[in-house]
């Protein structure tokens, strides 16, 4: 199978969406979905800039706590619009400071937020988001700790169905992902027994902005700390355990796991390693291990899928197949690894469309008044991460039930009202 019978049968597959340009502008008088970015770094300015690329959104309102981050977006989104014939981005909506997200989240010429800042603060902006009836799309992972995912669904239960909550795992919008699972949940690999993955990436990148034992320093590098990012098992391998259980369809039982920091030598207190076993419904097992410190650029991100009749490769890059009794392989997938990492998330080879399918979909949602509620699978991911992150810190298996009930709360640390 390749791209183009895919899309041609896209509008059979739940969720996937292609957005009709004349639906889109037609929304917000004539006009399109006007955006707002929340949190001006490199990931959200290439998810933003995808948006308006790809889903017809208009870039009309920027925020950060930072003024060189918002200036320099501005800078970027001004020519953004000027390549799509929009207009410059009006100065009396660019929002800084501590109470940024409160200002975005109040003007009136936004319809909808994108959440782009440490993990630490998306559940809470997540709040402030949809409480002034803004459309939210959250990057993962959603919350750090339990009790941020016990607010998180708090809100998709006040909020559902009145504005669209989407989470960023695009892989799900990934056109040879969506298929290979459509063929797993269809059984041509018969029932699956045994489940193989890993994630293997070169250290955070650093700003070299402020001393390194200052707020500011941790804030402009928060990947680099725990409390603020979740550590890499939640803030970046979670898109591997994601896979797996969308394949699953439900989450695991249980973890084992350890972690350990053995390479990095930079500020702060993230593992650059884990290895852990998910333990699924019936027994299923997932055997996953994570390094973050390879200074090389070599990047590999894979899931293995073993069923009695067949297994299923499921790469960023590479040969995405089955093989077994049902063969299959979508068509465009390279034979080898290309072995280049995206500092800012934007992925070529089988991950090529993932960004722009999702950011479609998404805004079909808003323009159709059909919201999407993503939260709940948001959490069910980012709480078997938190499980096994758990059992790396106690030395123990850490059961679901065992997690639900977990009451540890990350502390920020220091006043953002610093950062006026």
């Amino acid at each position: 199978m390749d791209r183009r019978k895919f899309v041609q049968g896209a509008a059979s597959l739940g969720g996937l969406m292609i957005v009709k340009p004349e639906t889109a502008f037609s929304y917000a008088a004539n006009s399109r979905v006007r955006w707002g970015l929340l949190g001006c770094g490199r990931r959200g300015t290439a998810v933003a800039t995808s948006f308006a690329k790809n889903a017809g959104v208009e870039i009309v309102a920027l925020a950060d706590i930072f003024p060189d981050q918002l200036a320099t977006a501005k800078t970027h989104f001004d020519s953004v619009n000027a390549s799509l014939h929009l207009p410059a981005i009006d100065s009396k909506r660019m929002f800084r400071g501590y109470e940024a997200s409160k200002a975005i989240a109040a003007c009136a010429d936004v319809d909808a937020v994108q959440i782009s800042t440490p993990p630490f603060f998306h559940v809470q902006h997540l709040d402030t988001v949809t409480a002034a009836g803004k459309h939210a799309y959250c990057e993962k992972p959603v919350g750090v700790d339990v009790p941020q995912t016990r607010h998180a669904l708090e809100i998709a239960r006040r909020e559902n169905g009145k504005v669209s909550m989407a989470v960023g795992f695009q892989i799900r919008s990934a056109p040879p992902f969506v298929e290979l699972v459509r063929r797993i949940h269809a059984g041509q690999i018969g029932k699956i027994a045994q489940i193989a993955a890993y994630y293997n990436s070169p250290p955070a990148v650093m700003v070299d902005r402020g001393s390194p034992s200052s707020d500011e320093y941790k804030l402009r590098n928060w990947l680099l700390y725990r409390n603020l990012s979740g550590d890499i098992l939640l803030e970046q391998n979670i898109h591997v355990i994601d896979v797996c259980n969308w394949v699953m369809q439900g989450h695991p039982v249980s973890a084992y796991a350890k972690s350990s920091r053995k390479v990095v030598q930079n500020p702060g207190n993230t593992s650059d390693n884990y290895e852990a076993i998910f333990t699924y419904p019936d027994g299923v097992e997932l055997s996953f291990s994570s390094t973050q410190f390879n200074n090389n650029h070599f990047f590999d991100v894979s899931e293995r899928f073993f069923g009695s009749e067949g297994l299923a490769d499921a790469p960023y890059s590479g040969a995405l197949q089955i093989r077994g009794n049902q063969p299959w392989a979508w068509s465009s997938s390279q034979s080898a690894p290309s072995g280049q990492f995206a500092a800012n998330g934007s992925f070529s080879d089988n991950l090529a469309e993932a960004d722009a399918m999702k950011d479609r979909d998404f805004v079909q949602s808003i323009v159709s008044g059909k919201h999407q509620n993503q939260i709940a699978a948001g959490v069910e991911s980012a709480r078997s991460c938190m499980m096994a992150r758990k059992s790396a810190e106690t030395g123990r298996t850490v059961t679901w039930q065992e997690l639900e009930a977990d009451n540890e709360a990350y502390s920020l640390g220091f006043d953002l009202k610093q950062f006026t």
